[in-house]
């Protein structure tokens, strides 16, 4: 079997050597670049199965990077994990916005770093077992998610989630009215025994109420127990 190639884009000497001694002790191919500007017209050529990008870069930062990564009309969707020490809710959610699949905030535990890019590889390469209620549209509260073509509308216009975002929705649509913890909300996205804090739950929840806009506050938070989405009012 192929092993995964994995691009770290980091100037940092000491963290590139800690990403990818782990990294490649756990058997994937290492790729750095210390700047954006060589990651850029690598990834073109070397289609890694997933990036690993530190925001803060020398000359073009990660965001720009990323930005520039998800409007590519020819690179397939690579995941791209944000790495940064800008752990303040509001570059986590930039980065979300731009379409990044996770963030590790430094410093971090080499051990769960790898869990998670081990995880989402494995994610990435099952073959769901999808069936044909699995597929079907969802509509409620104005918000129209489509699980066969990955799209979601809300009053008739796109909505543009991460794939985590799009599948906290469609959880959440599929089970109205229920209180789920944050543990039992990672386990349906993102597969059982994936290492994430509490705070990684918020920040995406925080994330995909934001794009619904005037609509956030249908998924309502349950004080010390998680969340849920309203139920859609019976006329």
């Amino acid at each position: 079997m192929k092993k995964a190639t994995i691009l770290v884009v980091e100037d940092e000497r000491d963290i590139q050597e800690l990403i990818s001694f782990n990294l490649e002790r756990e058997g994937y191919t290492v790729v750095v670049s210390d700047n954006a500007e060589k990651a850029l017209d690598l990834i073109p050529r070397l289609l890694p199965d997933l990036i690993l990008l530190d925001m803060m870069l020398p000359g073009i930062d990660g965001f720009d990077a990323l930005r520039r990564i998800r409007s590519s009309a020819t690179l397939p969707r690579i995941p791209v994990f944000m790495v940064t020490a800008r752990s303040e809710d509001a570059d986590v959610v930039a980065g979300l916005e731009l379409g990044a699949d996770d963030y590790i905030c430094k410093p971090f535990s080499p051990r769960v770093l790898v869990a998670r890019v081990r995880a989402r590889l494995r994610e990435i390469n099952r073959e769901p077992e999808e069936t044909e209620s699995d597929l079907k549209p969802l509509a409620m509260h104005g918000i129209e998610l489509d699980p066969a073509r990955h799209e979601t509308t809300m009053g008739g216009e796109p909505l543009h989630l991460s794939v985590t975002e799009f599948a906290l929705l469609e959880f959440f649509m599929r089970n109205p009215g229920r209180v789920f913890s944050r543990q039992r909300l990672i386990d349906a996205v993102r597969g059982e025994n994936y290492q994430v804090t509490d705070r990684a739950v918020d920040v995406q929840i925080l994330g995909l109420r934001k794009k619904l806009g005037e609509s956030g506050d249908l998924i309502e938070t349950i004080r010390g127990i998680g969340y849920r989405m309203k139920e859609e009012s019976k006329k």
